[in-house]
């Protein structure tokens, strides 16, 4: 069994189209894969029985918010998505709103959609290395569309929160992890302060002259429970 990412290493010459690896996908199926920027493709080892249980438990947690929430739709780790820069990856669980999400064609849907989704999560295992996993979701936040990313460190009991264009913050040994928290943006005053209320749906914002934390908004109501993680 693999306990570590076999890279292939792919000569100019030989590079896969974007249809030519889908079909190079859909002839493996039973390996795990990804594809970076570069080309280099990725065979990850199969997820032990105790990290599936996790993740089903965390895509299980998304998706009952999902269906009660209606604006968006959710993706296990078996959907991988083309990114701006060319790499095809695949997050643990993944989330769309629909008004982006049906901006694509059907073909598109069908295939490995070109899209990165709004809220990516991905969990670390006890065999996985912690920094290409960080590097991974420092990828998806310079993405276009991407507003939220959630990397879960089972081993050391840590999650890793993402925002674009924002420092990443470590919260340790979490009971729970909200998607509609407030945060304090880089430069802005911290200690304790007011969240401010956004609309429904939107981005992080700040009117002029008001102090205080920003809200995520991309999962109001949603927090994820982590004692079926850890």
């Amino acid at each position: 069994m693999l306990s570590s990412p076999i890279v292939v290493l792919i000569p100019p010459s030989m590079q896969m189209t974007d249809e030519q690896f889908f079909e190079f996908c859909q002839v493996n199926r039973d390996l795990r894969i990804e594809r970076n920027k570069l080309g280099e493709i990725s065979i990850m080892p199969p997820t032990g029985s105790e990290t599936g249980n996790r993740n089903f438990n965390i895509a299980l947690q998304v998706g009952i918010w999902a269906e009660q929430d209606g604006t968006g739709i959710c993706f296990d780790s078996s959907t991988q998505f083309k990114l701006s820069t060319g790499a095809d990856r695949s997050p643990d669980v993944s989330w769309i709103k629909l008004e982006r999400w049906n901006t694509l064609s059907s073909e598109q849907q069908q295939k490995f959609a070109p899209i990165c989704p709004d809220f990516v999560i991905e969990l670390r295992s006890a065999s996985d290395n912690l920094q290409p996993k960080k590097e991974k979701m420092e990828e998806y936040m310079r993405e276009p569309g991407i507003q939220l990313g959630w990397l879960i460190d089972r081993k050391n009991r840590r999650v890793y929160i993402y925002r674009p264009g924002q420092p990443e913050e470590c919260l340790e040994n979490p009971d729970n992890i909200s998607g509609d928290r407030p945060y304090v943006a880089e430069g802005l005053p911290r200690g304790n302060p007011s969240p401010v209320p956004l609309e429904q749906g939107s981005l992080p914002f700040r009117k002029a002259g008001q102090q205080g934390a920003l809200r995520d908004r991309i999962l109001p109501g949603f927090v994820l429970n982590t004692s079926k993680v850890w």
